[in-house]
């Protein structure tokens, strides 16, 4: 199927929705590596239907070559698309984009959630201005998975907001909690606040206000407390609450540390013959840690805290770690994620609007 302009989706054909829009011109690879991992997601959702977003001319022998693509792909043409290094504020005058038709889709409802592996600081630019905040969401964050000794955590904000105060970190817990939920599957995520310390009085004023409203509010059950670095990987809470600054930080130095231990294990396994035949040993236990520690199977950090779902692809996998933000994006529409955010923050409203006037009538009580 191929279709040049999509026609307006009604309120009572919103079932008949695409499952995704997705970017087929976004990323190093593109448009090869997109319809690639749109094949191998056609096999783990069965039903899916996306609207392929992107030159005509050049999607269409890529999904000839990828039968099980084409059959669930519907193009919507356009010969625009936006640059890796095109800057957010030119991107948003790229009308006509792959980036930009696959967010228009989200916000008319043809589509219930958008992929893409293009430019990082355009897309979040787009989602602002085109699928917009979430009612009762002060800002969009950034939510991403990565892998622990007990299993996954998700942790946000990893760079969407570099300065946050108290509500904006209640509200990524409300969102993280969501998006555990969804996509881990997890009934009653636990929840912990990054800080310098375990202690409740270590930390700023605004991480000690999140943890006090956190505790009066519907998800204290769920709420840990503070959490430090070495929690992170160590699986203590299912889900990380931080501002994007330090979240960021705290991503970039785990992954160097990842890559740091796999170039020390090279190293000791190639230094003499003695080593090599231990490597030949421990091999079968080294690929199933290599296994579960692909980067691949994290891919798809998540805009959160926005009308309809928005999934960055890394602009460099290929069509394997593609397939992955796919399958994010699936198990966010499939599980209502954002239905989720509505009814905690449903029954947290009053609690932020009593903190928030406290906050701005009595500064000095808060402060003590």
């Amino acid at each position: 199927m191929s279709n040049r302009e999509i026609p307006e989706t009604s309120p009572s054909e919103q079932s008949e929705a695409f499952s995704l829009a997705v970017d087929g011109m976004g990323g190093d690879g593109a448009p090869d590596v997109v319809v690639a991992g749109l094949a191998i997601a056609a096999d783990r959702h069965p039903g899916m239907r996306v609207l392929l977003t992107g030159d005509e001319a050049k999607l269409r022998p890529l999904l000839a070559r990828h039968p099980k693509a084409e059959a669930i792909c519907t193009i919507w043409h356009t010969d625009e698309s936006i640059p890796m290094d095109m800057k957010p504020t030119a991107a948003l005058r790229v009308r006509k984009s792959s980036m930009r038709l696959g967010m228009d889709a989200v916000a008319s409802g043809k589509a219930r959630g958008v992929v893409s592996a293009g430019n990082s600081g355009a897309m979040l630019a787009l989602a602002k201005i085109v699928v917009k905040t979430l009612p009762g969401i002060s800002r969009p964050a950034m939510a991403a998975i990565s892998p622990t000794i007990k299993g996954d955590v998700v942790m946000l904000d990893l760079g969407a907001n570099v300065v946050c105060d108290w509500r904006n970190l209640v509200e990524f817990a409300v969102m993280g909690e969501a998006f555990a939920k969804a996509v881990l599957g997890l009934p009653a995520p636990r929840i912990g606040l990054l800080n310098i310390g375990s202690e409740e009085l270590k930390g700023d004023e605004k991480l000690r206000i999140a943890s006090e409203v956190l505790r009066e509010s519907p998800l204290a059950s769920q709420f840990h407390g503070f959490v430090e670095g070495h929690d992170i990987t160590a699986g203590t809470t299912d889900v990380v609450v931080t501002d994007g600054f330090t979240g960021n930080v705290a991503l970039k130095t785990g992954e160097g540390a990842l890559k740091m231990a796999t170039t020390l294990l090279r190293q000791v396994f190639s230094r003499s013959l003695v080593a090599k035949l231990g490597y030949l040993l421990v091999r079968p236990g080294l690929e199933r840690m290599k296994e579960w520690l692909d980067p691949r199977r994290y891919n798809g950090a998540v805009f959160v805290g926005l009308n309809g779902v928005v999934v960055k692809s890394h602009g460099g996998t290929d069509a394997e770690g593609f397939a992955a933000a796919v399958d994010v994006a699936m198990d966010m529409v499939t599980h209502g994620f954002n239905d989720g955010i509505r009814e905690r923050l449903s029954h947290m409203g009053a609690l932020l609007s009593h903190q928030q006037s406290v906050a701005e009538r009595e500064p000095a009580v808060i402060a003590s």
